[in-house]
């Protein structure tokens, strides 16, 4: 799953107030933003194996541990890679973060701000309407 170089992919769960927040702070920053919402549209299990390789990552790392859902059937069980993968494709709400990807790489947007280390030094990289972020690498 990789985009071309002038473009960001946002793969997030539009029920997140981050997932949105991410998104609409993408549109600010690049005209060149596809999104992802995989809680209506779900990611196959090569497609998560995929990004998952590009994150190095494992499969728990992802999920909301702090969820009652994942306290209640995830905690202390051990799956299979496929375990893992339909675990992802059918709990996407339990997804912590949105990732964005750009050409081959990968990244868990913990703020939305987060997206700019990914972005640093694009030549689609333009000012953000609204206050001046405290990114390094942006300049005016």
């Amino acid at each position: 799953m990789k985009t071309a170089d002038n473009e960001i992919m946002i793969l997030y769960d539009s029920a997140s107030h981050v997932g949105r927040k991410t998104l609409a702070y993408a549109h600010t920053l690049s005209p060149n933003v596809k999104s992802w919402d995989y809680s209506l549209l779900p990611l196959t299990g090569a497609m998560w194996q995929q990004l998952l390789g590009m994150l190095q990552l494992h499969h728990k790392e992802l999920l909301d541990k702090s969820h009652p859902f994942y306290q209640t059937h995830i905690q202390g069980h051990d799956f299979d890679q496929d375990g893992w993968l339909k675990m992802l494709r059918q709990n996407t709400f339990l997804i912590k973060w949105p990732i964005l990807v750009k050409g081959e790489k990968a990244i868990l947007c913990t703020t939305p701000e987060s997206i700019c280390a990914i972005l640093q030094g694009a030549a689609q990289l333009k000012k953000p309407n609204g206050p001046k972020m405290e990114e390094p690498g942006l300049s005016a």
